[in-house]
């Protein structure tokens, strides 16, 4: 029997435990689900025989490294902080190692031991990244089986509650990691657009939006998305113009959280004193100017950011409860926890509702053996989630990770060392079974 260690059970997790165990029992597997929350670990097994859960504290040396020592596979699901440590407890017990979180630097320079320990660390296996890479890589190379090259590069990517879900002014709903949400576009983006470099700053990140038609879905809003520019280099390609890589949101959303975050609320560093006692209107004076004039917080507030006091943005302010007299009631370490604490709240997906996946990628494809012919292949995944059962994003992070592990578990991913999925190895394999449980691209092909 194999042992498989999943780690972490938050809302990202469900479908990909649900796939370990019911493949259990054909493939001789056990499945140990880990998370602080108990119930939600034990409620993620739901009393399969082939499961069994732990409580579980990353800090716990002892307890981790046991746990990874037993094991013959880990599915890294924990905030993508504790992606170093788990990978180095692998490395050290030579266990394979799968997570859907961006690769850490620091984990890509472990690919010279692994490929001694004769192990696999595979990362970026999720959704985004994850689907979008893989199925870029096989647009891509398609290409070049074809004898022509990339020259222009755009992908999109956006977790939505459905069109139909229309349950709070923000037009969104928390179904994945909200501190995520609280914190996109911390670090800024880059990309490149008609070969000219363009680096943006967090806020003005939200600033620099534009529209995105999806066919059968709607109109949507989209920002730029991190370093796209790293991506010339993941994806060997040399003689493109443009590499963008965006995320999407309904309309109205970047013009709201471009205001948030000038108010500083997305803020991981500066530790917090006795901000239980205080109500989240206190909270809020706390980011404003001393002298910042107006009779109410929301006119200093208005003020400050500069909007009108009885406009769009305003509303959505109030309606969050930044100005709420109710207070905080938690002693939470920093202004990032206490915005996470109340989106949650104020943002769920309503019961009987589904959510939305969109990944879209637009490839300008040149093929210099047929007189330069140019065409914009246009390939778009949407899937949406069940209502009451599993969300879109459960599904689509959880769904890669999983067929991987089983993949890696049966002996049928031939590769050692540090990777991302980007190998015809490793995502050929994924992407038809993806296809059979309905998660699968619509290409249309323009001539230019």
């Amino acid at each position: 029997m194999k042992n498989v260690l999943i780690l972490g059970a938050g809302q990202s997790t469900p479908y990909m435990i649900n796939y370990m165990l019911e493949n259990a029992e054909k493939h001789d597997w056990f499945v140990t689900v880990c998370d602080m929350d108990i119930s939600l670990a034990k409620s993620r097994v739901n009393g399969n025989t082939r499961g069994t859960a732990i409580e579980f504290d990353v800090n716990d040396e002892v307890l981790r490294k046991r746990l990874i020592s037993e094991s013959d596979i880990v599915l890294n699901l924990l905030a993508p902080q504790f992606q170093y440590m788990i990978a180095l407890d692998c490395l050290h017990f030579g266990k394979h190692v799968v997570t859907a979180s961006y690769t850490n630097l620091r984990v890509a320079d472990l690919n010279n031991d692994a490929m001694r320990k004769g192990m696999i660390i595979l990362n970026e296996m999720g959704l985004d990244p994850g689907i979008d890479h893989m199925s870029a890589m096989a647009m891509i190379h398609k290409i070049r089986e074809n004898g022509g090259y990339v020259a222009g590069f755009v992908s999109y990517g956006g977790g939505l509650p459905a069109p139909d879900v229309k349950s709070n002014p923000l037009d969104y709903c928390i179904t994945w990691n909200p501190r995520n949400v609280i914190m996109a576009g911390r670090d800024g983006a880059q990309y490149m657009e008609d070969s000219q470099v363009k680096i943006l700053s967090h806020q003005e990140c939200f600033q620099r939006t534009w529209n995105v038609e999806i066919d059968g879905v709607g109109t949507f809003e989209a920002y730029p998305n991190r370093d796209s520019l790293i991506y010339l280099d993941v994806f060997n390609l040399k003689k493109a113009h443009t590499m963008l890589r965006g995320t999407l949101r309904y309309p109205g959303w970047s013009e709201t959280w471009e205001k948030i975050i000038k108010l500083g609320l997305p803020n991981d560093t500066m530790v917090l004193k006795g901000i239980a006692d205080k109500s989240y209107a206190e909270f809020i004076e706390m980011f404003l100017p001393l002298n910042m004039t107006g009779s109410t917080l929301e006119a200093r507030v208005a003020r400050y950011l500069n909007i009108s006091p009885t406009g769009k943005i305003m509303d959505n302010l109030k309606w969050l409860g930044l100005f709420s007299t109710e207070k905080i009631g938690k002693e939470f370490r920093t202004t990032v926890d206490v915005m996470t604490d109340l989106v949650k709240k104020k943002m769920p997906l309503p019961e009987g509702k589904r959510d939305m996946v969109i990944l879209r990628h637009e490839i300008e494809a040149v093929y210099p053996n047929e007189n330069n012919r140019k065409e914009k292949i246009i390939s778009t995944m949407i899937d949406y989630g069940v209502p009451n059962g599993f969300t879109a994003i459960a599904k689509t992070v959880g769904a890669p990770a999983a067929i991987a592990a089983k993949l890696i578990l049966n002996d049928e991913l031939p590769i050692k060392g540090t990777h991302i999925p980007i190998q015809p190895v490793i995502y050929k394999k994924v992407m038809a079974e993806l296809e059979t449980l309905g998660i699968k691209f619509e290409k249309e092909v323009i001539p230019m």
